[in-house]
């Protein structure tokens, strides 16, 4: 039990649950360690990384250690981050034409079964198809180098987006489209008061993913063309760092690959918690 004093006034004892005060030690230390352990693991994974280079005595043509491979990512800062803005261009064009494509398409299917069973086995098969097998025929028929990278990336990002938001679009109880049905709404009152926002968490989740298969793409895709001396992304660099045996560049440019990757999903998963926070019950959760 515990009383909270007013000046001027007694104020009533305030009984405090010994449940709830541990529930909300547990809240606590989950907020913490959400951080503070990864921040851990990732400080003793990178000192074990160092310890083996010096144990060892591994060049570091081989393995770099960490301070070394940090000194490559600041004096190679120019080449290599302008590298990286090529690679994000790409993939952030790819993300924005995945979304514009994704969602369109599922409002399209959501009108019509009909246009949904004609078109929806043709996604599947851009999707399962590998992008390194389909970059040669592109290579043939684009000329535009940016647009070749574009569109390979975007390939990968797009069925995430389609696929998510379809499945949200179709997942809206059926006893509130026959209640907006008996009050007349029409067909674009039906999607644009019911099942876009009932399809909104699916299209998060299917963002977040996208997001990083975006990058993934945009990547591979350098890759594949950096190996003919078509690309100036960050593959590119990679790829020039490995003919070279120049591992510290090498370890720097996959370390900005990672942490751009990282960024974009934290990004991403903002921007669904700023929008699902205050209504959806997923974001409800996270904040109790």
């Amino acid at each position: 039990m515990a009383t909270i004093d007013t000046p001027g006034r007694a104020a009533p004892p305030v009984v405090i649950d010994a449940e709830e005060a541990r529930r909300e030690r547990s809240r606590r230390l989950e907020r913490t360690g959400r951080w503070l352990l990864p921040l851990i693991i990732m400080a003793a994974a990178i000192w074990f990384w160092d310890r083996i280079c010096v144990w060892n005595e591994i060049p570091r043509y081989i393995l770099p250690r960490p301070g070394v491979v940090l000194n490559t990512l600041i004096e190679d800062a120019g080449l290599l981050f302008s590298s990286l803005l090529v690679t994000l261009r790409i993939t952030l064009l790819s993300l924005a034409l995945a979304v514009f494509g994704g969602v369109g398409l599922s409002v399209l299917f959501t009108q019509s079964r009909w246009i949904e069973m004609s078109l929806f086995p043709f996604a599947i098969v851009l999707q399962v198809t590998p992008i390194v097998a389909i970059f040669p025929l592109i290579n043939i028929y684009v000329d535009d180098q940016t647009t070749k990278l574009l569109l390979c990336a975007w390939i990968v990002a797009f069925f995430p987006i389609l696929s998510n938001t379809t499945l949200g679009l179709n997942s809206v109880d059926r006893n509130l489209i026959d209640y907006f049905r008996l009050n007349g709404a029409t067909r674009w009152q039906t999607l644009w008061h019911l099942r876009l926002p009932a399809a909104m968490p699916y299209f998060l989740g299917g963002l977040k993913i996208a997001g990083g298969l975006a990058l993934i793409g945009a990547v591979v895709a350098e890759f594949v063309a950096g190996t003919a001396g078509q690309s100036s992304g960050l593959a590119s660099r990679i790829i020039e760092a490995g003919y070279r045996l120049n591992a510290p560049r090498l370890f720097a440019a996959l370390i900005l690959i990672s942490l751009t990757g990282i960024v974009i999903f934290l990004t991403l998963s903002w921007i669904s918690h700023l929008v699902l926070h205050r209504w959806h019950e997923s974001a409800l959760k996270q904040e109790q």
